[in-house]
Order: structure tokens, then sequence, then C-alpha cells
């Protein structure tokens, strides 16, 4: 019975080696990349088609990395004065191949609450907007989500 015991705890500590080894070897196996730069090249009212405003938004994406970015989705956000006014999500995203960059196209539709108190803040006399665009983008296979963040102010 003695044996069996110990032949059970040896069996145990060896797997849990070899599940600890296959985790580290997967760790290195992971590609370090640079996170993408997405940045909005153009938005375009679209005809209000019952659900309220649409907006086009052309977003660029830059490539930093040798190797192909193979996206799966991404969903993004754009705030004024801390209103999120913009949001949407798209899975239609072409591979963009390494130290290259494409333009996708996504629509976005608006907070109509949020914009609204962006109105009423924007009676208070003001030099500035403050904007916030974030963008947060999935890929296919072993690569990390990324999460992107561009801010800055806009002069009125």
């Amino acid at each position: 019975m003695n044996r069996s015991r110990i032949a059970n705890y040896l069996q145990s500590v060896f797997l849990m080696l070899c599940a600890a080894s296959f985790l580290a070897g997967c760790a290195t196996v992971l590609p370090d990349l640079d996170p993408p730069k997405v940045t909005i090249e153009n938005i375009r009212s679209l005809p209000v088609e019952g659900s309220g405003p649409r907006f086009e938004i052309s977003l660029r994406i830059v490539n930093p990395n040798s190797m192909d970015l193979d996206i799966a989705g991404i969903s993004y956000t754009m705030d004024l004065l801390d209103n999120e006014v913009i949001s949407g999500v798209t899975n239609d995203v072409p591979v963009i191949e390494g130290y290259s960059e494409e333009v996708v196209t996504v629509e976005a539709g608006i907070n109509l609450f949020e914009v609204l108190r962006l109105i009423g803040s924007l009676g208070r006399s003001r030099a500035e907007l403050d904007y916030r665009f974030q963008a947060k983008i999935d890929f296919n296979g072993l690569v990390p989500t990324q999460r992107i963040e561009e801010t800055g102010t806009i002069a009125l």
C-alpha cells in the first residue's frame, strides 16, 4: 500500500512538471508585438434609417511589426469631454501585412443622451474640447489583445 501511494505521488509530480514545461514553452512562442497604431482618417454622416444617426468612420491601421496581423475584430469608442458619443464594432478587417497599413471603413452609432450632455457642457464657455479615442483589437491565433488610446484637445 505504501508503494502505491509513492507511485501515485511521483506520477502527480511528473504530470505537474510536464504541464509547467508545456506552459513555459507556450509563453516563449507568443510573439513580442508593438501595438498597431489606429488613427481616424475620416468621419462621414450616413443617411438616417430608423435607428438614429450613424456614421462611417475610416480608421487607418498601421502595422509596425514584421508579421502579418490577422485581426478578428475591433471595438472602438470616441469620447468628447468625457462623454462617450460614438461607439461601434467590426469584424470585417483585412489581414494587415507586416510593415504596412490599411484603411478600414466601419460604421458607428451615437449615444444620444451623451450627445445631449455634451451640448449642455458646451454651453459653459470653453476654449478647448478634450477627446479620447479608444480601440480594442482582438487577433486570430495566439497574439494577445491590444488596447490603444489616443487623447488630446481640439481648440474651439
